[in-house]
């Protein structure tokens, strides 16, 4: 089998951005039918759903961004290029650059303009299994850097682990292969993809769009740890994720010298809870029941199968890569260095992935989308993130966690229409249904913060009784599902505590609940206790 076609140093070439919808597949087809002696090449996303289908033509040194097309667009954007010209017509947004960049060109203004991109530099500009394209920007780190050389580099910089999934979240990374290291038994590097969130597209976009960028930083891990071994963890969903991780393995294996791999790609189930580091071990292991392991020991000691496991999520994965590749990169919050990626959603009129420094502020992401209403909240770290009045926070990890706020890169914007104690008792019940039961912080407190959470309507508001079960559930859980399922509560209670206040009067200052109420009266009789915000 030959190497996958590059996009770079081709020209002249249209990328097709490609998704799981079959427009982009329609767009493709007329696309190649149309070329004659235009380069088309199917590339991964570039974090702007609201974009895709998107064609970007490049020519003579200009890229030209066309969003939405169709199938008929497409075909006047390569036979203009068949002509020799640069199809700038109606595009999104035009950019001059040298003749071959080796990431993607980016605009003055829009989604494509916020932040950095580290992690997102080759997004939708290489194709995602092609070595080749690696030839025109850095080669693989893991065959140009020492692993000794590497280890201390980043040990050095203080790397650390990105996302709820990853064995070193918010923590040194170095400081876990140093365990695994150390532990007996012969290690083992798990990429744990499996996001199963419905508004975090931050690993899924690198698997689609860099698979070869997530495998090049487990290979530099996979190295310093002396094991050829690395396992893909995904969840059943994300079936252009495995197609592209899958090939990009095969592409290494076969075209890069001094790269010696056994690649695995699995897949788990698409729910919350399967993402959390030691039950997405249970769930590679085949258990049917997934449950949180105890800990001590962890899995840098006893992981998968029993081996030392290094478990990182792919978005650490790119981060490592980068800080090899790209040092300068790295040269932003001294605490939390690097760069980190936010899924901005919630009331915006369509959601988009960005990339910021870890010194900047979580209010440039909200340049990237049209927020839907006017601003109330925020909802930041994901289904159990905090509530905040105030986004002029960095995402670096010590700001968001002395702000009370999650880590998972997740910003979920709301508008007035929301009800803070609706979004609360949904996040609570989220919880009730999705914990694994193991210990009974997880099993049983999130059980009584729903109920308590019920009795606001029935005008019992008891705030103490709230903080002191959500203190002994952040205290003894076993896992970050249970010290994290009251978050929501106790936040959207430190910063509209009069909402909470109100409900107990049976007014909602949203507006919300009296709304909800009617609907279902009108159009289904409520269960006997039912309330509002369920």
């Amino acid at each position: 089998m030959r190497k996958q076609q590059g996009a770079i140093g081709q020209s002249p070439t249209v990328r097709v951005s490609s998704s799981a919808t079959p427009a982009p597949e329609a767009v493709l087809d007329v696309a190649r039918e149309t070329a004659t002696e235009t380069h088309v090449v199917e590339v991964g996303p570039v974090g702007v759903p609201r974009f895709e289908p998107l064609a970007v033509t490049t020519a003579d040194g200009t890229t030209a961004f066309h969003t939405a097309v169709s199938p008929s667009d497409v075909r006047l954007l390569v036979d203009t290029l068949e002509e020799g010209e640069s199809p700038t017509d109606g595009a999104h947004a035009v950019v001059s650059h040298d003749p071959e960049p080796a990431t993607l060109p980016r605009p003055d203004s829009g989604p494509l303009a916020v932040g950095e991109h580290v992690a997102l530099a080759r997004c939708g500009w290489v194709a995602p299994a092609s070595v080749t394209d690696y030839e025109f920007s850095a080669e693989l780190v893991t065959t140009t850097t020492e692993s000794d050389e590497a280890f201390d580099r980043l040990a050095e910089l203080g790397l650390r682990g990105r996302g709820r999934g990853d064995g070193s979240t918010d923590d040194p990374v170095s400081e876990t292969w140093t365990t695994v290291r150390e532990a007996p038994g012969d290690p083992v590097v798990v990429v744990n993809g499996n996001e199963a969130d419905e508004n975090a597209r931050m690993d899924s976009l690198l698997l689609e769009s860099v698979p070869i960028d997530v495998l090049d930083g487990a290979s530099v891990v996979a190295s310093l740890l002396e094991t050829p071994d690395i396992v893909v963890y995904l969840d059943e969903s994300d079936t252009l994720a495995r197609e592209r991780v899958e090939r990009a393995a095969g592409a290494i294996d076969r075209h890069v010298d001094g790269v010696d791999l056994n690649v695995q790609v699995a897949s788990g189930p698409d729910t919350y809870r399967a993402g959390e580091m030691t039950m997405a071990l249970e769930s590679l292991e085949g258990n049917d029941r997934l449950e949180a392991r105890r800990r001590p020991p962890g899995p840098a000691e006893y992981g998968l199968f029993g081996r030392p496991t290094a478990i990182h999520t792919p978005r650490t994965l790119a981060q490592v890569r980068a800080a090899l590749a790209s040092p300068g990169a790295m040269e932003t919050d001294e605490a939390d260095p690097g760069t980190r990626l936010l899924s901005v959603d919630g009331d915006v009129e369509s959601p988009a992935t960005v990339e910021l420094p870890t010194d900047g502020s979580l209010k440039t992401a909200f340049d990237a989308v049209v927020g839907d209403g006017q601003f109330k909240a925020a909802c930041v770290g994901g289904v159990f993130g905090g509530i905040t009045r105030d986004i002029r926070v960095s995402p670096s990890a010590g700001a968001l966690r002395s702000s009370n706020l999650g880590t998972n890169g997740i910003v979920e914007r709301l508008n007035d229409d929301r009800c803070m104690v609706a979004f609360a008792g949904k996040r609570a019940k989220f919880a009730r249904e999705g914990n694994c039961g193991r210990c009974v912080p997880g099993r049983e407190g999130t059980k009584q913060l729903l109920e308590l959470l019920r009795e606001i309507y029935d005008g019992d508001y008891n705030r103490g009784m709230i903080e002191e079960l959500a203190r002994v559930m952040r205290r003894s859980s076993i896992c970050d599902f249970g010290r994290t399922a009251s978050r929501p509560t106790t936040t959207a209670m430190s910063n509209f505590d009069s909402e909470f206040t109100a409900h107990t009067e049976g007014y909602c200052p949203a507006g919300f609940c009296e709304e909800r109420a009617a609907t279902e009266s009108r159009t289904e009789p409520r269960r006997p206790g039912s309330t509002a915000h369920e």
